[in-house]
């Protein structure tokens, strides 16, 4: 099994910059891939950014490209999401997950962690 726990969200000002992390435990040695989704009220869940564990390989979608920046740290076994320049629009609850493949859709994620939220004022 894996563990994901999600920290550093919070509420900032429109145009600030927030860091998430989300501490890796457990069977690490599984994880091929994790991803940052994010879900508001009402909406579906939708991807953010991707990384393969073992070369720190990124996918991005064109949202937030640009703004959004994911890494990972393998001697900390720590993910992080660094988001600048954020709108209103990106208040939403941020979840990472570890999976089985470098994409986009969250069946592909196999574990996930609690989300931690995240409120932008205008």
């Amino acid at each position: 099994q894996v563990q994901l726990v999600e920290s550093g969200g919070g509420l900032v000002q429109a145009g600030g910059s927030l860091r998430l992390s989300c501490a890796v435990s457990g069977r690490i040695f599984e994880i091929y891939a994790m991803g940052w989704f994010r879900q508001a009220p009402g909406k579906e869940r939708e991807f953010l950014a991707g990384i393969k564990w073992s070369d720190s390989e990124t996918i991005y979608p064109g949202s937030v490209k640009g703004r959004f920046t994911i890494s990972n740290d393998n001697i900390k076994n720590t993910l992080y999401l660094q988001m600048n320049s954020l709108k209103p629009e990106d208040t939403a609850v941020y979840y990472c997950a570890a999976g089985r493949a470098l994409v986009t859709y969250p069946a592909s994620y196999d574990h996930w962690g609690q989300g931690t939220q995240v409120t932008v004022s205008s």
